[in-house]
């Protein structure tokens, strides 16, 4: 089955793991070693965002490695968009207005 991109990051725990492999590529017990719950548990999510493509899973020796793919993470910043501009512009209006406010008080 094949997942998308807004499912990965729908869990709490995919979100951690996806920012942990934002350093390095991990083993999957390193990346468990990060989480209070079984090795299990983080292989399941690992298997989930792999399912998603945001990771993709390399064999080294015995080791499982696993390493972010950013280029699906692009639709979630595409998406983001439209809110990104919408608080940018209430911020540069609040701030605007404390400006207004701090000259006030200056004078």
């Amino acid at each position: 089955m094949r997942r998308d991109v807004f499912q990965a990051i729908a869990d709490p725990t995919r979100r951690d793991i996806l920012l942990s492999l934002t350093k390095e590529s991990l083993n999957i017990n390193a990346l468990a070693e990060q989480f209070d719950m079984t090795r299990q548990a983080v292989s399941l999510h690992v298997k989930y965002l792999q399912e998603c493509g945001t990771i993709t899973i390399t064999k080294e020796g015995r080791e499982r490695y696993c390493k972010l793919e950013t280029q699906q993470l692009v639709q979630v910043a595409e998406w983001l968009e439209p809110f990104r501009t919408l608080w940018e512009g209430r911020l540069d209006r609040l701030d605007n207005l404390l400006n207004k406010i701090q000259n006030k008080k200056s004078l």
